[in-house]
């Protein structure tokens, strides 16, 4: 096999706000493993919450290197669950997966696994002034959008809430705090949201500082998102979470997302599917988890400037595979 890790920097549309920063470029790193004439491709976000930049996940995949060429791609496969999970083995697995398929003489992620054609996802509102937001989801409801992520800080929540609902009111809402909300009184909060039909709060809490949820009524569904990297954390998220959110750059890959999920279902969570901003290359991957979400929030590439050619196609609320 022959293994090829390539930053690629792509502009957003419009600048993306979320509660630690805005962003005006997507940089990611794209994989490419070629094994007996054919090529398997897979792409990740690395993330500077989890320690993670373009350069240590490209350090990182070469560190891999020497170990995963000299096996077959479904020993590489398998060998690579030893490595941590995060962005840069979410690449790797993601390009084995595809590879794989195509030495089988079919495709990934279809008919390797049987995605819906159209399902709804998440578009996703930026933090604003409440105005500038309600604007925005004004335009993805006019557009036909009906499920829309609010993204918060710890300001001006329920006036931006209030804003949003008002301007797409037959849009379901999930609200995603992003670990801001550490200094609000969360009781009082959620008794104030639930008023405003919200469907799902993601993460108020910052990850390893979320234990005080299991003591707090929450009338609006919780779902954990940086409080859930892969089955390890699963134990301690019972009593205080509903949903776990689903990402392959937090999973390491496909692989350990579709353990993730079945551990989750029996252990009585609902399911969110997500992403980092990216291209549909990890879209792609991460429909295998869509296809069956009760929430999917796969609209990476709508806030690009530019995606991949065959890439996905949004219209009207929902993703076209």
């Amino acid at each position: 096999m022959l293994l090829e890790a390539t930053p690629y920097s792509i502009e957003l549309a419009t600048p993306f706000v979320i509660s630690r920063g805005a962003r005006t470029h997507c940089h990611t790193v794209r994989v490419t493993v070629s094994h007996d004439h054919q090529q398997g491709i897979g792409e990740c976000t690395p993330y500077p919450r989890y320690g993670e930049s373009v350069e240590s996940v490209i350090a990182q995949i070469e560190s891999w290197t020497s170990d995963l060429v000299s096996l077959s791609p479904q020993e590489a496969k398998q060998h690579l669950q030893s490595m941590p999970a995060g962005a840069a083995r979410n690449a790797v697995d993601c390009a084995l997966w595809d590879l794989i398929s195509k030495l089988q003489g079919t495709s990934f992620p279809s008919p390797t696994f049987a995605i819906s054609p159209a399902i709804e996802t998440a578009m996703t509102v930026s933090i604003g002034e409440a105005e500038a937001m309600a604007t925005q989801a004004k335009q993805y409801a006019d557009q036909g959008a009906t499920l829309l992520k609010v993204k918060l800080d710890g300001e001006a929540v329920v006036e931006r809430v209030a804003a949003v609902r008002s301007a797409a009111p037959h849009c379901k809402i999930i609200l995603d705090a992003n670990e801001a909300w550490g200094n609000l009184d969360l009781e009082q909060l959620f008794e104030q949201l639930a008023r405003f039909d919200i469907t799902m709060i993601e993460q108020p809490l910052p990850s390893g500082d979320d234990e005080s949820l299991a003591a707090i009524d929450h009338p609006i569904p919780l779902c954990a998102d940086e409080s859930c990297h892969t089955r390890s954390e699963l134990s301690e998220l019972k009593g205080r979470y509903d949903m776990i959110n689903i990402k392959l750059d937090k999973t390491g890959g496909l692989t350990e997302a579709l353990l993730l999920e079945k551990q989750a279902r029996s252990d009585g969570f609902a399911i969110m599917v997500g992403c980092m901003l990216g291209t549909s290359i990890a879209m792609k991957a991460a429909l295998p988890i869509a296809t069956n979400a009760e929430v999917v929030d796969l609209d990476g590439p709508v806030l690009l400037g530019d995606d991949v050619e065959d890439g996905l196609k949004y219209h009207s609320g929902k993703l076209y595979f």
